[in-house]
């Protein structure tokens, strides 16, 4: 259920910090939970794990590749490991031991990326993962999952640690909007529809969640019924739900901080086509983004409410 039906959206910790703090209350609950660093604890914010419990911590330095395989030995032990680092890296260089030592024997390793999208920032291209949920999506046996903000964060950590099977969770730098009451409940593979709507249905994950609540509000001053999905598990996908919300409203829009040639996008009209075909309209990224604030960077390309809400007077004039 959403936080509150008014969604007074105010800024929230990053996804990456309730990681981090989520990973050390588990780390006292069960004494099986280890993690592996790629000499970025600050950042990924498993700092708080490694003061709690640093020796469970297996720092691994600047090397992904390596961290994922240890992390699939350790798995293989008997340990519960999470591995983590920045998305970019750690499914680039990670995601063969990925493929060879985790998907195809089904190890039960969690692996979190954060600083994904470009809402990283300054840190620049060669940073910016727009392409994590794709190379994730592709791994056979994998839980993609893609909180919108802190508390569906919490839930997703939870989640995966209890969970016997690999998992991959994406989170952000910035701080997020918080969308959910603390209480709120989550089903795996189970959409969230936040909001109700006639016309059209906005779709959305992770950081651009919020955007599309922003978008609805856009839209009903213009007198468009815009109904609200979060997708937090991007596989599996809901496909009951996005169908029922295809052939309820006629028309859909996809909204991620990612490339839409490949992200939540290309999975839902692939869902679509099999169950309930309707025009699609897709907000994202065609191309790598320059170097700027997080801001500035949403803003230049197009990440935000009024892009949503255009795509969505795009996509209707093609359900007419």
């Amino acid at each position: 259920m959403p936080a509150n039906t008014k969604f007074e959206l105010k800024l929230g910790a990053p996804t990456r910090e309730a990681f981090g703090r989520t990973l050390a209350e588990l780390g006292k609950e069960n004494p099986n939970i280890v993690v592996g660093d790629a000499d970025l604890t600050k950042s990924t914010m498993t700092t708080y794990f490694a003061k709690a419990f640093p020796e469970r911590l297996f720092e691994c330095g600047i090397a992904e590749a390596n961290m994922v395989a240890i992390g699939a030995g350790l798995a293989m032990s008997g340990k519960i490991p999470f591995v983590s680092s920045f998305s970019a890296f750690i499914m680039t260089k990670g995601f063969e031991q990925m493929r060879c030592l985790v998907a195809y024997p089904n190890v039960n390793l969690k692996v979190v990326g954060t600083h994904s999208g470009i809402s990283i920032g300054e840190d620049g291209p060669s940073q910016m993962s727009m392409e994590d949920l794709a190379l994730a999506c592709a791994l056979p046996n994998f839980t993609v999952l893609s909180p919108a903000d802190e508390v569906a964060t919490k839930w997703a950590v939870r989640w995966a640690a209890n969970h016997v099977g690999p998992v991959f969770i994406r989170c952000g730098r910035v701080k997020a909007p918080v969308i959910y009451d603390a209480d709120a409940t989550f089903e795996i593979g189970k959409g969230v529809e936040l909001l109700g709507g006639t016309d059209v249905t906005l779709v959305a994950t992770g950081l651009l969640t919020a955007e599309c609540i922003k978008a609805s509000d856009i839209l009903a001053g213009e007198g468009i019924s815009a109904r609200v999905i979060d997708i937090h598990t991007i596989k599996p996908l809901d496909e009951e739900l996005l169908a029922k919300a295809a052939r309820e409203t006629g028309a859909l829009v996809v909204a991620e901080e990612h490339l839409v040639d490949s992200g939540l996008g290309a999975r839902v009209a692939q869902a679509l086509a099999r169950h309930a075909p309707a025009p699609v309209e897709f907000v994202g990224l065609t191309r790598y983004a320059e170097s700027g604030s997080p801001d500035e960077l949403l803003d230049h390309y197009g990440m935000r409410a009024p892009e949503v809400a255009a795509a969505a007077r795009k996509v209707l004039a093609r359900k007419k």
